[in-house]
C-alpha cells in the first residue's frame, strides 16, 4: 500500500509532464487502433464468406461472362446442393462520384437470395421483388443514406449495359452479421436479359458466375476440380474456389497498402516505447537520491523495482484505455461517411486486446532500465547525486 501510495505521489509531482505523456500514448495508441480496424474492415468480405459455398468464373479473368446453359450442368455434380448465379450491372446513379456509388448486381430472383441468409429481407417483400420485372433489393445503409422509400424509383444510366433504367424499390435488407454488407443493390437478371434480348442479341443467354451450394464443406476442393473439368475442353472455361478464396482474390489486389499499414501500426508501437521510456528515465534520474534515502528507511531493491514500474505501468495503461476510447468514435464517424467503401467498419475485440496487451507490454519494457538501475544504486552514490 505504501508503494503505491509513493505511485499516486510521483504521478502528480509533473502534472503536465505526466499528461502529455499519457496524451501521446493515447493518440499513438489510436491511430494502432485505426489503421488496425482499417486491415480489418478490409479483410471483413473474406472473413464473412460462407465455407459451404463456391463461386465459378471464368479462367481467363472475372471480367469474362459464362453461358447460362452451365448451370444444368453444375446441378447434376455431385455434392452440389444448389446453383444461382448473378452479374455486375454497375451503371451510374445521379453521377460518378464515389459519393454515390455502390455495388449493383443482377441475379437470379428465384433462388440467389435463399443461398445467402445473411441478407435477411421480409418475406412479403421478397415476394414482391420476384413478381415485378424491374424491382430491385437494396441494402438498409444505402436505403437510410439517399433517404429511400419502399416503391420509389432508382434511375441508372448504364455503363456496361447501355440504356436508361429505372428500378422500383420492393424490399430492403439488412444484415444478419455485423460483417454483413449492407449497401449493395439486387435486381433480377431476368428484366436483364429481356433487354439484351432486345438491343444486344449476342450478349444474351450469359451470367457473370455461378454460386454453387455444396452440402459439406469439406468437399470444396472435389467438388470445384470436377466443376472445372466438366467444361475444361469449351470455349469458356471456369475457375472454381471457395467463396473465401474468391474474395481474399480481390483483396490480394491492395496487399501492398493493407501491409503497409500493418507494419506502420507496428511502428507505431515502437514509437510508444520511447515516448514512455524517455519519460520514466528522466523521473527516475530526478529521483535517485529520493530513492536512496528510501533504502536508507528499510525499503529494499523490490519496492524501488515497484515504484519505477507502477508509474509506468499506470501511464501506459491509462494512455492505451484512452487510445482505444478515441478509437470508437473515429470508427463510427468513418462507417457513416463511408458506407460502401468500408461496408463494415467496427473496433474489434482483438484490436483493443492487441492495444492493450501492447500497452501493458510498454510499459514493462520502459521501465526495466530505468527501474534496474535505481534499484542496483548503492545509497552513499545515491544521495551523492544530484538531479
Amino acid at each position: 500500500m505504501k508503494v503505491l501510495k509513493l505511485v499516486y505521489k510521483n504521478l502528480l509531482r509533473h502534472k503536465l509532464r505526466t499528461f502529455l505523456t499519457i496524451l501521446g500514448l493515447a493518440f499513438a495508441v489510436f491511430a494502432f487502433g485505426f489503421l488496425r480496424t482499417i486491415v480489418t474492415a478490409w479483410y471483413a468480405g473474406v472473413e464473412a464468406s460462407s465455407s459451404s459455398r463456391l463461386i465459378t468464373r471464368d479462367a481467363v479473368s472475372f471480367v469474362y461472362p459464362l453461358p447460362l446453359a452451365y448451370k444444368d450442368q453444375i446441378e447434376k455434380i455431385p455434392g452440389v446442393k444448389s446453383v444461382s448465379y448473378a452479374y455486375w450491372f454497375q451503371g451510374t446513379y445521379k453521377d460518378n462520384t464515389f459519393e454515390n456509388f455502390f455495388p449493383r448486381y443482377a441475379i437470379d430472383a428465384e433462388n440467389f437470395l435463399e443461398m445467402y441468409p445473411e441478407f435477411v429481407i421480409p418475406p412479403d417483400q421478397l415476394a414482391s421483388f420476384k413478381k415485378e420485372r424491374n424491382a430491385c433489393i437494396v441494402g438498409k445503409k444505402i436505403f437510410d443514406k439517399f433517404g429511400w422509400k419502399l416503391g420509389d424509383v432508382i434511375p441508372i444510366e448504364g455503363d456496361i449495359f447501355p440504356g436508361k433504367w429505372e428500378f422500383v424499390i420492393r424490399g430492403v435488407y439488412t444484415g444478419r452479421d455485423r460483417t454483413t454488407d449492407e449497401t449493395q443493390m439486387f435486381l433480377q437478371w431476368d428484366y436483364l436479359e429481356e433487354s439484351l434480348k432486345q438491343t444486344s442479341p449476342y450478349r444474351a443467354g450469359q451470367v457473370g458466375w455461378y454460386a454453387v451450394q455444396i452440402s459439406n464443406p469439406n468437399d470444396a476442393s472435389n467438388v470445384s476440380e470436377s466443376i472445372d473439368a466438366l467444361f475444361a475442353n469449351s470455349s469458356a472455361k471456369t475457375k472454381t474456389e471457395t467463396e473465401k478464396a474468391f474474395q481474399q482474390g480481390f483483396v490480394s489486389l491492395s496487399g501492398a497498402i493493407l501491409t503497409s499499414l500493418e507494419v506502420i501500426s507496428y511502428v507505431i508501437i515502437g514509437i510508444i516505447l520511447l515516448v514512455l521510456a524517455n519519460t520514466i528515465i528522466m523521473s527516475a534520474r530526478e529521483r535517485i537520491r529520493e530513492y536512496a534515502v528510501l533504502k536508507t528507511l528499510g525499503f529494499n531493491a523490490g519496492h524501488i523495482v515497484g515504484l519505477v514500474a507502477g508509474e509506468s505501468l499506470i501511464i501506459a495503461m491509462i494512455g492505451g484505455c484512452l487510445g482505444i476510447a478515441f478509437t470508437f468514435p473515429m470508427a463510427a464517424a468513418v462507417a457513416a461517411g463511408f458506407p460502401t467503401m468500408f461496408p463494415t467498419f467496427n473496433v474489434g475485440a482483438s484490436t483493443i486486446l492487441l492495444a492493450l496487451a501492447f500497452s501493458f507490454l510498454v510499459g514493462i519494457l520502459a521501465s526495466i532500465f530505468p527501474a534496474v538501475r535505481s534499484a542496483r544504486i548503492k545509497i552513499v552514490e545515491g544521495l551523492r547525486q544530484v538531479g
